[in-house]
């Protein structure tokens, strides 16, 4: 009975061995092919420079970086918009569920989300300013509706630098993957694998997308709207 325990006990332990590796495997590979296609598609958008170039372009300066992380990070859409959608569906999905379905996990997960908005926005700012990215969101300079559609793709993976022309993003790129995977240090213990975080950083992408057709149809819409009769 013993041998037989003592074997049972060496094939679990083979068996969990074996497990693991596949498990780090895919997400290596998830992880990979994610990166793999942000710096594939970069080029792609890149030749669309010079119709795309912002019209009377001038280089961001300090104050300006830091005017853009404030609002970027504490400002009215972040705040009452994004951020409170985030939550809401989140505590609606009870997920986490460390959190719970009520609203101090409401509260837990509006405060958690701000926490890596702040820091994926201070490393994008910060690394950016070392190459003169310019995190800002511009207007396509081609109104047609279809032209600003791909402008919006376009400007979630390019950014212009002091030369006025769009390159890869690269400063955003690090902000999106830095603060998904840096923020597994404080997320409780369902949602801080790596696994977790390379799902965070698609996310990352889709909500900076989300977040530029905002700002580029928004105003369109609000004079519809709200326009005066």
């Amino acid at each position: 009975m013993v041998g037989a325990n003592h074997s049972n006990s060496r094939v679990s332990r083979r068996r969990a061995q074996s497990v693991k590796p596949v498990g780090s495997r895919r997400i290596r590979t998830r992880l990979a092919v994610f990166t793999v296609s942000c710096i594939l598609l970069t080029p792609c958008f890149g030749q669309l420079n010079a119709a795309d170039a912002p019209s009377n372009y001038k280089p961001i300066t300090a104050s300006g970086r830091a005017k853009w992380f404030v609002i970027s990070t504490a400002g009215p859409t972040t705040l009452f918009g994004s951020g409170v959608l985030s939550a809401a569906w989140g505590t609606m999905l009870d997920r986490p569920k460390e959190y719970g379905p009520h609203w101090e996990g409401f509260g837990q997960r509006y405060g958690m989300r701000l926490t890596g908005v702040s820091t994926g926005n201070a490393i994008e700012a910060a690394l950016g300013a070392a190459w003169g990215e310019d995190p800002r969101y511009f207007l396509s300079p081609n109104r047609k509706f279809k032209s600003r559609v791909g402008y919006v793709v376009k400007t979630t993976f390019m950014a212009p630098r002091k030369d006025g022309e769009w390159h890869p993003a690269y400063a955003r790129f690090a902000g999106n993957v830095g603060n998904n995977f840096l923020s597994n240090l404080w997320r409780v213990e369902s949602e801080n694998g790596a696994n977790d975080a390379a799902l965070r950083c698609v996310w990352g992408v889709l909500g900076r997308m989300g977040g530029d057709a905002f700002a580029e149809f928004w105003p369109d819409v609000k004079k519809k709207v709200f326009r005066r009769k």
